[in-house]
């Protein structure tokens, strides 16, 4: 068995969706391919080693495929051909019913089977066409240079110096509910209303210190250099005055504005070091900046603009209490291979499609 085989068959136990009984036989065959013996494969699956031969022989003569295979039984066969399920899963990976994407009931209607059929097919495939994610690649020409820089900084920190992570969550909203929501109870989730009263916006200047995870934060009412200098300035008091600042930042225009570079200039304690563009996943504030909608923004009721406020103070206060350091692990390569490979996919895809499967043709 090959390297791609074994990869595939890790992939295959790791994935959620898949079958008990695939990930089974993927791990008898990743064991077998290990050099394992069957009686020592069976001994640590919990199976008969007669099971343990019988799929080592089959992976091997028809390939990793055949442990996707539907064993039979006395119970009721099945109605459609593996042609026919290959007609479905190649429908559904390559095809568009005019709409966004396949339901159930379209698929169905589109290939005569029943809507159950599609939805066993689908989850023993693991595809789920009504989820989408969202992605951007960076287009910055210094790309693997500003990586390089700020990676290397996360990686391995210099000494006697601080690395922040500093940015800005802008317009974030003070949301009133309409009417009064219902709490939760036994076999109730809280509910709120669909509709809701704007009260204001507010923009929290936030830097992340990567030595210990606590967070300096203030909240103000504009976003443009000269609140972007207010809050450079209470750095440069935050932190003793004998220790380098190693700031990481996006390319935000307040951050570059003339009035920023002059201060910063007088100011040569501040070493700042800017991500790529359209890469704000490695700016680390901006994982506490998730930790702050998700368990006080998203879901919260707040009358006025003050009232948000006090809620993202009294969150910030709480996270500095018990604070917990973020710990970045990928190294430049990891996320280089990994944007190839997303590259090469989105090169092989026809102008103008949106569909992954929807290659070119020579």
């Amino acid at each position: 068995m090959g390297a791609d085989a074994g990869k595939q068959l890790e992939q295959w136990v790791k994935a959620h969706g898949t079958p008990q009984q695939v990930v089974l036989r993927s791990r008898i065959g990743l064991e077998a391919a290990a050099g394992q013996s069957d009686m020592r494969i069976a001994s640590a699956l919990g199976v008969n080693r007669h099971t343990v031969r019988l799929w080592r022989q089959r992976i091997d003569q028809e390939g990793i495929g055949t442990v996707w295979e539907v064993a039979g039984g006395r119970g009721r066969k099945t109605r459609y051909g593996s042609r026919k399920r290959d007609r479905i899963v190649r429908a559904t990976l390559q095809e568009r019913p005019g709409q966004t994407h396949w339901s159930c009931r379209s698929m169905a209607a589109a290939q005569g089977v029943s809507k159950n059929t599609v939805n066993r097919l689908w989850q023993l495939h693991n595809l789920k066409p009504h989820l989408h994610k969202t992605f951007k690649l960076s287009r910055d020409p210094r790309f693997l240079e500003k990586l390089t820089d700020v990676v290397g900084l996360y990686l391995n920190p210099p000494q006697k110096a601080a690395v922040i992570c500093v940015d800005e969550k802008s317009q974030i909203q003070a949301l009133d509910r309409t009417q009064p929501g219902l709490p939760l109870k036994k076999g109730r989730c809280g509910t709120f209303t669909h509709d809701y009263k704007r009260n204001g916006t507010t923009t929290l200047f936030a830097a992340l210190n990567m030595l210990d995870g606590k967070v300096i934060g203030q909240c103000q009412n504009r976003h443009r250099h000269q609140e972007w200098l207010k809050f450079m300035r209470r750095l440069d008091r935050e932190f003793p005055a004998e220790l380098t600042l190693h700031v990481v930042m996006d390319n935000y225009g307040t951050h570059k504005a003339p009035a920023v570079k002059a201060w910063l200039a007088k100011h040569p304690r501040f070493v700042c070091h800017f991500i790529p563009t359209s890469s704000s996943w490695l700016n680390m504030v901006e994982r506490w900046f998730r930790e702050l909608t998700d368990k006080a923004i998203r879901r919260g009721v707040f009358v006025s603009v003050p009232d948000l406020e006090k809620k993202i103070a009294e969150d910030l206060a709480a996270w500095n209490e018990k604070p917990r350091p973020f710990i970045w692990t990928a190294t430049v390569g990891e996320i280089v291979e990994k944007l190839a490979r997303a590259r090469e996919k989105l090169e092989a895809i026809k102008p103008g499609c949106t569909h992954p499967r929807q290659r070119k043709t020579k």
